[in-house]
């Protein structure tokens, strides 16, 4: 599945394709040449981009292509002979190229159904064209300000019909322009972007006369480029822009009308398949020939309602039922069309219009429900995609209206649309998450090693455990999967080669599916490629798979391994991560390692490497106060240069046991004067029980202060600890909100450390000497009484204490 999304470019980047790879070893597809090939034929096709010199396989995602020779002539070239079935789809195939190192980038192609031309230059005068036959698919390219032409014979009444495949072979932003004329040099018919085709162009008439008919192609601004490729077909087979109804119930026998063809109308019989399909293509055919592209339908168990004319307003809205599916044509500027159906109180439907998207129809729709006195519940120009969208909720028992209208008012036979009125569906789709920015995912494991990816699941409608399930991965690989629980979007997979697992490739089948099996959910995978970027990165133009690429590769000369942790992370703390590498005797380049996913809560360092001369390191891991508790699958990849490029594999799955923090501290606030010494309180609140004694260490004194004591040892019993602090002469004053504890709690061996705050110390200058007051006279004793036993005296704090100081010189 392509789609194109429009916007203004003032300047394009080329796409995914033309990039280097995110695994610099894997091999790299820049183009095919020819980029395209006649259905039934046999053709020699080159490869070109970088590491293809150990090329072994082509995989290509659909059916009706074999190959019967593949060889790697260089570095940088493969060239292949390729059976192209007579039964083969029409349209656009993808293909990708497995080596013995890793598997390729994501490359398009078409294929038609008219023999192949190549260009011949020079063909940029419009009286010297080049000449072609009648019903023939023609390869060039447009170089900046070039213009090529191309004659054809064709006899009165005949059809000519032009449609070129620019931007849609997925090189660069090529924005063609098209034209036919006639010998005076007068343009009969044009194309800059026709809606059908995306930003391609199709221009088609019925000859005028007997006769030659030129065919311009160029740049719509007269630039052009090494990478401008373009396939073009002429001929006299049909081209209709709209197919009506644009879908039908699977296995339905639907009439469908045929619009825009120049040669007129016809109606069709067409049995729907069994399955359901939101975008089946149809390809429009008669005694002259198929189309080269397809117009595209919607197949689901919905039932069909056809607008009725007139039906301008409500008086004359046509009756449907919902669930159901709207069919109508926008048939002139200003239409409008209006269709009522009943709902009981609280019923919710999602209302959804297509038109754009899937079946490139030119309206820009706008959708409103009204209630039965024309007031509106709901109205949408277009939510998230280029069709209008709204959840309905009946508020009441009776009929409600569904208005469908063109948002700038235009209209035409071929402003065709659908309303789906469907009850809300639970769905499920799985994705593969991006490693490298633009660069589709893929999956590449070493002969006797491991690698792994993460997958995330976008449920819509419902929420719940899952099962992340594969099929048909390449032989020699197994996959270990954890439950994705209701809380996650995405969970780690690990992939493992057996030693002796041939050298191999496979499409896998990613498959999402709710452990509740009375739900009966199941998704698959979506994995979109953007061949074409624009203006700040937005794709122009790509190509959606739904298996996700693996293969086995050559052996690597090393393997990890985690250490398993013996003892939890806490929340606030921190903890070494050992990664182990086992070498190959030689192998001495050192490998950089990294979390493959971190744990909510959990943070971890980037930039860790095993060096050249060392088998082992660890990975700072971080804690913060939230970090969600309970026991987490981790695993670590890693990644050095073997050959001409880098290579990866991955530890075991370990597990990360994140705990809560065993004791909190409450810090009271102190002061001291500069060249005195004072203490610090901190209350101690036990958490958790832990076995033996754990340590507290004070840190974050600020300058030119300290505390003499030794880390203190506590047990869970403990509810206070002091430390002394000495405030040196040289100490600036002011308050310092800055001081935490460290606490390490020795588990299995392993310490668990963590760091809470934070704790106040005020910084005094001394006060002022205080003047000396008069003598006073002496005080007759009083007589002495017995004084009750004293309790054992209390820890002052230093408010205390600082007031029971001045209370005893007010007293002097």
């Amino acid at each position: 599945m392509n789609r194109i999304r429009f916007f203004v470019l003032p300047w394009l980047v080329v796409g995914a394709g033309f990039a280097v790879s995110a695994e610099a070893s894997d091999p790299s597809v820049t183009a095919l040449s020819p980029s395209g090939f006649q259905r039934g034929t046999e053709v020699e096709v080159s490869f070109s981009g970088a590491r293809l010199d150990d090329a072994q396989e082509l995989m290509f995602y659909s059916p009706g292509i074999q190959v019967t020779e593949l060889t790697a002539e260089k570095d940088n070239l493969v060239k292949a002979k390729l059976a192209i079935a007579p039964e083969c789809r029409l349209g656009i195939h993808a293909v990708r190229l497995r080596a013995a190192s890793g598997v390729s980038n994501l490359r398009t192609f078409t294929v038609g159904a008219l023999p192949e031309v190549a260009e011949q230059e020079p063909n940029n005068e419009f009286a010297a064209p080049q000449a072609i036959p009648m019903n023939s698919t023609v390869s060039g390219i447009v170089q900046n300000e070039d213009v090529d032409f191309f004659a054809v014979e064709a006899k009165k009444g005949d059809r000519i019909t032009a449609e070129l495949e620019g931007i849609r072979l997925g090189y660069t932003f090529f924005d063609p322009y098209l034209a036919i004329l006639n010998e005076e040099r007068f343009e009969l018919v044009r194309s800059d972007d026709a809606s059908l085709l995306h930003q391609d162009c199709l221009c088609s008439l019925i000859a005028p006369e007997d006769g030659k008919y030129i065919v311009q192609v160029r740049e719509s601004a007269y630039g052009g480029g090494a990478t401008s490729l373009y396939r073009l077909h002429v001929g006299s087979f049909p081209r209709p822009t709209a197919v009506y109804p644009a879908g039908g119930r699977p296995g339905e026998t639907v009439s469908v009308r045929w619009i825009g063809d120049p040669a007129g109308e016809w109606t069709e019989e067409l049995t729907l398949p069994s399955l359901p399909d939101p975008e089946y293509q149809l390809f429009a055919r008669d005694d002259r020939g198929v189309a080269p592209s397809p117009n595209v339908i919607r197949v689901v168990d919905l039932a069909n309602t056809l607008e009725a004319e007139p039906n301008d307003d409500r008086e004359q809205a046509t009756a449907a039922t919902a669930p159901g599916a709207l069919n109508g044509i926008i048939e002139k500027p200003g239409d409008v069309d209006f269709f009522k159906f009943t709902a009981t109180r609280g019923q919710v439907f999602d209302i959804r219009v297509h038109a754009r998207n899937p079946l490139r129809s030119p309206l820009d729709s706008v959708l409103t429900v009204l209630r039965s006195n024309g007031s509106a519940v709901g109205s949408n120009d277009d939510t998230g995609g280029p069709d209008s969208y709204l959840r309905f909720t009946a508020p009441e028992e009776g009929e409600f209206y569904v208005r469908v209208s063109d948002h700038l008012g235009g209209g035409g036979p071929n402003f065709v649309y659908r309303v789906e009125i469907a009850p809300v569906e639970r769905s499920l789709t799985m994705s593969l998450p991006e490693r490298t920015q633009y660069i589709p995912t893929t999956l590449t494991v070493a002969q006797g090693n491991r690698m792994a990816l993460m997958f995330n699941a976008t449920r819509s409608n419902w929420g719940g455990d899952l099962n992340v399930l594969f099929e048909n991965l390449p032989a020699g690989i197994t996959a270990q999967a954890v439950p994705m629980t209701a809380n996650l979007t995405g969970i780690p997979v690990l992939f493992t080669a057996a030693s002796d697992a041939p050298l191999n490739g496979a499409l896998a089948d990613v498959i999402g599916r709710a452990t509740d099996e009375s739900l009966k959910i199941e998704g698959r995978l979506s994995q979109r490629t953007q061949l074409v970027r624009g203006q700040n990165n937005q794709e122009v133009w790509g190509h959606s798979a739904d298996r996700m690429a693996a293969v086995v590769s050559a052996a690597l000369p090393f393997e990890l391994e985690i250490v398993q942790p013996q003892s939890p992370i806490v929340r606030g703390g921190s903890k070494g991560l050992k990664v182990i590498a086992k070498r190959q005797e030689g192998f001495n380049q050192p490998i950089a390692i990294q979390m493959l996913y971190n744990p909510p809560g959990i943070g971890s360092s980037g930039s860790i490497s095993i060096a050249a001369d060392k088998n082992e390191a660890e990975i700072p891991l971080t804690a913060n106060g939230t970090a969600a508790i309970g026991s987490w699958p981790i695993v670590v990849t890693g990644r050095s240069t073997v050959g001409n490029g880098p290579v990866e594999a991955a530890t075991q799955m370990a597990q990360l046991e994140i705990a809560e923090t065993f004791m909190t501290f409450a810090f009271e606030k102190t002061a001291g004067e500069q060249g005195q010494q004072t203490e610090l309180l901190v209350n101690v609140e036990n958490k958790a029980e832990f076995a033996g004694e754990a340590i507290v260490e004070l840190l974050g004194l600020p300058a030119n202060t300290s505390t003499d004591a030794e880390p203190k040892k506590i047990t869970s019993d403990t509810e206070q600890i002091v430390f002394p602090i000495t405030v040196a002469k040289e100490a600036k004053a002011g308050t310092y909100k800055s001081l935490v504890c460290r606490a390490t709690v020795t588990i299995n061996g392993e310490p668990v450390s963590y760091t809470q705050g934070t704790g106040e110390l005020r910084v005094d200058e001394p006060l002022p000497p205080k003047v000396a007051a008069p003598a006073a006279p002496a005080a007759t004793p009083a007589p002495s009484q017995p004084q009750p036993q004293a309790e054992a005296p209390r820890r002052l704090s230093r408010l205390e204490q600082l007031r029971l100081q001045k209370l005893q010189e007010e007293q002097q």
